[in-house]
């Protein structure tokens, strides 16, 4: 397997994969999905409440609030020694909403959760939660865990997790007329007409649409395309709960566990003594 970075911006992450099946890129795209861990407030405990909104809504809301992670300093509950429905100071962290609507109406924004643990804090500080009249207040501690997206969307690190097969474009410069017609009509310019000559000249963002095969006029066509069935280019965005290359690399980290363990599980199988009857 080789793994090239093509473009990467703050929360994103465009990497060409070589040498790898379709069931191994999916299964990346899977864990990079559902089972990369993150945080996400879990438990609400709700002191105080006058909004118009019930306390289960609200609880949802700030469910849905991404916070960011710190992968290095919390357990995963179901591994933590406390055993604790809870929690405790290793697998759970506390941010704690105490506003008050004097004499004008107040939104409380992610801004206004105080956390415990400066490192577990809002993605963003202004995302909307829920609107006070004149006098309400609410009043509340939030409890965040670590999870996983395939218990719960809250706890799916990427916005975006996507890959499609690599392109292989092929010009027959012997049926070719040069007449330009696969230029014009690609809506990505991946191709280009040099002098008297048709290139490739962004091959990265070809869509295999085929659109410049069926604007050649020539029978069969000057050019091809087709999909390279063992590579394939990943885009990821991540929700900023992450690094988007640490949400990368634990999704590999976490591939690698599983078949590790699947042959070792194999291996104990096959050490095991027949059975008579």
């Amino acid at each position: 397997m080789n793994l090239r970075i093509l473009e990467k911006t703050e929360n994103s992450i465009r990497f060409l994969v070589e040498g790898v099946s379709t069931p191994l890129a999916n299964t990346i795209r899977k864990i990079m999905l559902a089972e990369v861990p993150c945080m996400a407030i879990h438990d609400v405990v709700v002191i105080e409440n006058s909004s118009v909104l019930h306390d289960e809504i609200l609880a949802l809301r700030l469910g849905l609030v991404p916070l960011k992670t710190n992968l290095d300093s919390y357990n995963l509950p179901e591994e933590c020694s406390c055993k604790s429905e809870l929690g405790c100071h290793l697998c759970r962290t506390v941010l704690t909403v105490d506003t008050l609507a004097k004499d004008e109406v107040r939104i409380v924004y992610s801004g206004d959760m105080v956390p415990e643990d400066p490192n577990i804090a809002p993605v963003s500080d202004k995302i909307p939660i829920v609107k006070l009249a004149p006098s309400q207040r609410v009043r509340l501690e939030a409890y965040a865990k670590l999870g996983k997206g395939k218990v719960h969307a809250k706890w799916q690190p990427v916005s975006a997790c996507a890959y499609r097969y690599m392109p292989v474009i092929k010009i027959r410069s012997t049926n070719c007329d040069k007449c330009g017609n696969c230029v014009d009509i690609c809506p990505r310019k991946v191709l280009a007409k040099n002098g008297n000559k048709i290139t490739v000249a962004n091959l990265i963002d070809c869509t295999l649409c085929e659109d410049c095969v069926e604007a050649c006029s020539k029978e069969p066509p000057a050019i091809t395309v087709s999909p390279d069935e063992s590579s394939f280019i990943f885009y990821v965005e991540s929700t900023g709960v992450l690094q988007v290359e640490r949400v990368v690399s634990e999704a590999f980290k976490i591939y690698e566990k599983k078949y590790s363990d699947f042959m070792n599980n194999l291996a104990g199988i096959g050490d095991e003594p027949e059975k008579t009857v």
